[in-house]
């Protein structure tokens, strides 16, 4: 595609501000770079919220429902994807509250990750029932999932639930790519990858660390979506010696998108494809 579909990661559930400055972590603050972000041509945006007093994870639909109405006040068309990560929260009571959201808080899409795995440190636990759970839940009320794919044996399960009509066309993946028992940025195993997802599937590529740039990279010379942000890598250069900004990362991949001759998706271009709302007060899939 000559369109890339811009998916931003401002914040994640790892980086804290006293590993780098840059991350924004309260309310105002995301709301803020997701504004900035906006205003560079982003096409969606893939949030986690922190608690206020301890700057930690949470999962309090409140927070979120405070940053939806911020960002929607002044970028209405952005399509807006919530997490259900059980990285840090394993009940599917708190993963799936923010999905109760309504009306002009509703979110379009919300993360949905199709197995457990090991970070470095930490593991997610994503188990079958709490993941049929989750999906039924997303397609009740009319919120898309943004399938988290981590290597080959997921986009299987994507398939399985797919038969299962548990998951609905056109699809949306998020490839991410580095993790240390996971598929790496290597082209044999983006590839096998790719040629199994299903058709009506749109799909960005995102890298972890170090392998961000190499992965963006990447996917743009192919004409493939990109996940981008601190959520994924605090650090601008691959020596570690500077630490980067969300706004500094968007307009690295501007200038790579611009040096291939293709352009930024527009989330109104995004929200037909994937057959959601127009925005503009109405959210979440058709």
């Amino acid at each position: 595609m000559n369109k890339i579909i811009v998916n931003f990661t401002p914040t994640g559930l790892i980086p804290q501000k006293s590993q780098t400055p840059h991350v924004p972590i309260h309310c105002n603050e995301i709301i803020g770079e997701v504004e900035d972000a906006y205003r560079l041509g982003i096409s969606m945006v893939h949030l986690h919220i922190r608690d206020p007093q301890t700057e930690q994870p949470s999962y309090k639909k409140e927070l979120y429902a405070k940053i939806i109405e911020g960002i929607r006040s002044s970028t209405p068309e952005l399509i807006i994807c919530v997490s259900t990560s059980g990285r840090l929260f394993i009940d599917y009571e708190q993963r799936a509250q923010v999905l109760s959201l309504e009306d002009t808080l509703k979110p379009d899409m919300a993360s949905l990750t199709l197995s457990s795995l090991n970070f470095n440190h930490h593991g997610t636990i994503n188990e079958p029932a709490t993941i049929i759970r989750l999906a039924k839940e997303m397609l009740d009320r009319g919120i898309k999932p943004e399938l988290e794919i981590f290597d080959t044996g997921m986009v299987n399960y994507a398939n399985y639930l797919i038969k299962k009509e548990i998951l609905k066309p056109p699809y949306y993946f998020n490839i991410i790519l580095g993790n240390i028992a996971c598929a790496q940025p290597d082209l044999i195993h983006i590839g096998s990858i790719i040629k199994d997802l299903p058709p009506s599937s749109f799909f960005s590529l995102g890298g972890v660390g170090r392998f961000q740039l190499q992965t963006n990279s990447l996917a743009i010379s192919m004409g493939y979506g990109v996940r981008v942000g601190l959520e994924d890598n605090i650090w601008f250069d691959q020596e570690r010696s500077k630490l980067a900004t969300n706004i500094q990362l968007i307009k690295r991949v501007r200038d790579i998108v611009d040096a291939n001759e293709k352009e930024f998706m527009a989330p109104s271009e995004l929200r037909t494809h994937l057959k959601l709302k127009k925005g503009y007060g109405e959210y979440g899939a058709e």
